[in-house]
């Protein structure tokens, strides 16, 4: 698994690392035993980066990977966690008091005295653009409850914002075959400033997984089923924006694309990997299964893959369905 730096934070983060929302809540119920499984086999395959967040299953996600670095001692992975949804996303609320809870409960939550990287979770443009946000950021490392910081965020704009600001570890951006306006500017102006950018939604919430169709039914308690017109949180975060009967389309005209024995999203997640600035791509995983195909998508990263040619296709196929819907917005 390859290794990129995180920032100037002197840590290494794995090329593939893992999303846990699944792991919380928001996409139908995994049990216990389950979420430990996939911990355990996304280490075992190298990954040393795991993103969660406070409200993934109100702290459950934090608390799994918690019991999990203790039972495994599993110093050399970097926790990615977020905070700031706790209450409604209005700037009054991003205060120094709440930014002390909220970092001081999901140390409780992960059992550790200082987090490895806070990132604030899609917060407001003006909390993103106000200097004293960073501020107050600072004031945590300084005292010790976090060792650096960064921000998650919905669109280009308010990543450009955050990377400007000297403090910032890294960025969280939705990036995948389905939304390449990051590519524009986002990722020259990361690696520029030495920002780490961590490439969320990745398999579009499962249309780049090639496993749906139009019959595919999700449940009631999965975001993909309640959140498809934003009605619970920004669209985007649901399929990446993109109507789902075009995505399916969109993705089966990539996969027809793949030579033989590649898969969608193997290919998906090796060609985001591969695009100069990012750090590390985080897709989620409910099982064993998908943990290990997802970290085993790295290997495409060392050859017998061409992709190049998959970058023209997955240029075209956006240019042609998506660009007029998806461009502007995020």
């Amino acid at each position: 698994m390859h290794q990129r730096p995180l920032g100037n934070t002197g840590r290494s983060v794995s090329a593939l690392g893992l999303g846990t929302w699944q792991l919380g809540a928001d996409w139908g119920e995994v049990d216990e035993a389950d979420a430990l499984a996939v911990l355990t086999t996304a280490a075992d395959a190298g990954v040393t980066l795991f993103d969660t967040a406070d409200v993934y299953g109100d702290g459950r996600s934090e608390q799994l990977i918690g019991r999990f670095l203790r039972e495994r001692g599993a110093h050399e992975i970097t926790v990615a966690t977020k905070m700031g949804r706790r209450l409604p996303q209005e700037k009054a609320n991003y205060s120094p008091e709440n930014f002390r809870a909220w970092t001081d409960r999901s140390r409780r939550n992960l059992g550790v005295d200082t987090l490895d990287l806070v990132q604030l979770h899609c917060p407001p443009s003006s909390v993103i653009d106000d200097a004293s946000t960073y501020d107050e950021l600072e004031r945590l490392v300084d005292d010790g409850a976090i060792a650096a910081y960064g921000v998650s965020v919905e669109t280009s704009a308010q990543a450009l914002s955050a990377i400007s600001r000297p403090g910032v570890t890294n960025v969280q951006i939705i990036l995948n075959p389905f939304r390449l306006k990051p590519l524009d500017e986002v990722l020259p102006a990361a690696a520029d400033a030495g920002v780490a950018i961590f490439a969320r939604v990745p398999l579009a919430s499962g249309l780049l997984s090639g496993r749906y169709t139009s019959q595919t039914r999700f449940a009631a308690d999965d975001h993909r089923n309640y959140n498809r017109q934003g009605e619970a949180f920004d669209r985007g975060e649901t399929f990446s924006g993109v109507d789902y009967e075009e995505g399916l389309a969109a993705a089966d005209e990539l996969a027809r694309a793949l030579g033989e024995g590649v898969s969608l999203p193997a290919a998906v997640l090796a060609w985001i990997a591969a695009l100069p600035g990012v750090t590390s791509v985080i897709p989620g995983a409910r099982t064993r299964a998908q943990a290990q195909a997802n970290a085993d998508a790295a290997e495409l990263l060392d050859g017998g893959f061409d992709l190049d040619a998959f970058d023209a296709v997955i240029r075209d196929v956006y240019d042609r369905r998506l660009r007029t819907e998806i461009h502007p917005h995020w």
